[in-house]
């Protein structure tokens, strides 16, 4: 059976909210904190996790609410989804993304596309990028083999939410938001340069991430737990 066309509507839509919170947050925080980029951050930050939860809990029976290329990857590398769902998830991924920052440059007078000149790629950065990729699809993969899915949307929230500020990098863990986020030249946006750097960041943490649930998860124990899951979401 093929992708159902619902599952790839609820990516685009949950990845455009996504990105319409990140960037529209952080539009609304530089105005909001002129100058004081603690108090934007802590703003965005914030918003971006209620937002997350709220989309992931929603989705998530739909979909498997990944809003995430690394994410659908590691899951059909897994097993649990099949390759035709994932490469089809893909572009929808991007496409939500990017029209998820249009829509939140639009909704505050601004262009609806404006290339971001915000420089933040360097070692650091790109470290910080590793481990909140890592971190994220422990908690997703650890939570969903251990017949834990339930806990994902509050988990998921935490960790970005907790990632904002203990990352260098305020945690993009995910290629489409590093892509909708050159887009919006505000609070939110990345140098195109930058997002590439990120973006292959993010592989080796989505790599690092894959090989521990690897290590921590027995295979019978996680094909014995995610039955439910994975017939709900193919």
């Amino acid at each position: 059976m093929g992708v159902q066309p619902r599952a790839l509507l609820a990516e685009f839509l949950g990845t455009l909210i996504l990105l319409a919170v990140i960037v529209g947050s952080g539009i609304a925080a530089e105005r909001l904190s002129p100058g004081e980029v603690g108090p934007q951050l802590l703003e965005s930050a914030l918003v971006t996790a209620l937002g997350l939860f709220a989309i992931i809990a929603v989705f998530l029976p739909i979909s498997g609410a990944h809003f995430n290329p690394i994410v659908s990857v590691v899951d059909g590398v897994l097993g649990s989804r099949r390759w035709g769902s994932v490469l089809a998830y893909l572009p929808v991924q991007v496409a939500g993304a990017v029209a998820g920052t249009v829509l939140a440059n639009l909704m505050f007078g601004l262009a609806p596309v404006a290339l971001s000149t915000k420089d933040r790629l360097s070692w650091p950065t790109a470290l910080a990028e590793v481990v909140a990729t890592a971190g994220l699809v422990l908690v997703i993969f650890l939570l969903a083999r251990s017949g834990r899915s339930a806990l994902i949307a509050p988990a998921v929230a935490a960790w970005i939410g907790a990632a904002y500020f203990f990352t260098s990098s305020t945690s993009f863990a995910n290629p489409a938001v590093a892509i909708g986020r050159m887009l919006s030249d505000t609070f939110a946006g990345i140098a195109p340069w930058s997002a590439l750097g990120f973006i292959a960041a993010q592989v080796v943490g989505g790599l690092v991430g894959l090989v521990l649930v690897h290590a921590l998860v027995s295979e019978r124990s996680a094909r014995l737990r995610r039955g439910d899951d994975e017939n709900r979401t193919r």
